[in-house]
């Protein structure tokens, strides 16, 4: 369920359109509009890296659970 949520929530960001279609406040001249797209890029990048550790750490756990074999 996390890990759905950490890949889902950048989806959600940014298809809310509604919630950044703003122009201030801006960031060193930059509108809200342009600099918080680009603040999502690595907010993406990082629960992505977050959801991929983990699924890796949930496989290694049913892999010792089942004795060796993943289901």
């Amino acid at each position: 369920m996390i890990i759905a949520l950490c890949l889902v929530a950048p989806f959600v960001a940014m298809l809310w359109v509604g919630s950044y279609a703003k122009t201030d406040p801006t960031f060193i001249g930059i509108p809200f509009f342009y600099w918080y797209q680009m603040l999502w890029v690595p907010i993406s990048t990082a629960l992505t890296m977050l959801a991929y550790q983990l699924w890796k750490r949930d496989q290694r756990a049913r892999k010792g659970a089942n004795g060796g074999a993943v289901k």
